[in-house]
């Protein structure tokens, strides 16, 4: 059986052409395989599954962490009472994901996503102080998953609780580094132990660790569901 691979990472160019030849796959039923990472809208978008990984080629399951300076707990009880409270599930930040790669504006995106999850964003703002206008930075990489989870922090927290958010695209080391030095506030896109475990590493008890705000994360090979394979081993027993 021949089948189609196709590569690409985290942030690439070649992403959009990797989801027009899934699309083109999936649409004939056709065996294919990329490289791929949980959250991705491509699995709230089609029916796919992640593959085994029993060696640990792709590295193992990792989770995503809120950071906040250190003092933010003093300066500013309501917002650090949300980041650590602020936690979801692949699924949710999928959607949003989804919602804004098929053109949907970030900040609608994010308040269509609020006002179909009430229940959970209350959850998030509970017993959280009012921020009077006060401005919060939050540093983040252009990252799909971390401009979804961005940019519902900001809708929440400006429009539950009266805070003034922006939102400062960064590479991965200026965005540790800013919270670390105290020149942003928090943010909420940390991919550990592994993705970013040099810039952890290096900034360790310059933050304050507010704990996973989303578990699930992984890398790895990534095949639609119809395919008749669920582990990279099994490729090897194939060739």
């Amino acid at each position: 059986m021949q089948i189609t691979w196709i590569g690409t990472y985290r942030g690439s160019p070649s992403g959009a052409a990797m989801t027009a030849e899934l699309d083109g796959a999936i649409n004939e039923e056709e065996p294919i395989i990329v490289t791929g990472w949980i959250p991705h809208w491509n699995f709230f978008e089609y029916d796919l599954k992640m593959l085994e990984d029993p060696k640990g080629v792709y590295g193992g399951e990792e989770e995503i962490r809120t950071f906040v300076r250190k003092g933010l707990k003093e300066d500013m009880p309501g917002a650090y009472t949300f980041f650590d409270q602020f936690e979801w599930e692949p699924d949710h930040l999928q959607n949003v994901m989804l919602k804004i790669e098929k053109g949907m504006d970030e900040q609608k995106a994010a308040k269509e996503w609020v006002e179909n999850n009430e229940d959970l964003v209350n959850s998030w703002v509970e017993g959280a102080e009012p921020g009077d206008g006060a401005t919060v930075k939050v540093p983040y990489v252009a990252w799909a998953d971390v401009i979804a989870s961005s940019n519902v922090v900001k809708y929440v927290m400006e429009n539950k609780l009266d805070y003034k958010v922006e939102l400062i695209q960064v590479e991965p080391g200026p965005m540790f580094a800013s919270i670390a030095d105290g020149s942003a506030d928090a943010m909420v896109g940390a991919w550990l132990p592994s993705t970013h475990a040099d810039y952890y590493e290096k900034y360790e008890g310059e933050f304050e660790d507010l704990g996973v705000n989303l578990t699930g994360t992984r890398n790895g090979l990534v095949v639609p569901e119809y395919m008749d394979i669920d582990s990279i081993e099994d490729l090897i027993d194939d060739e």
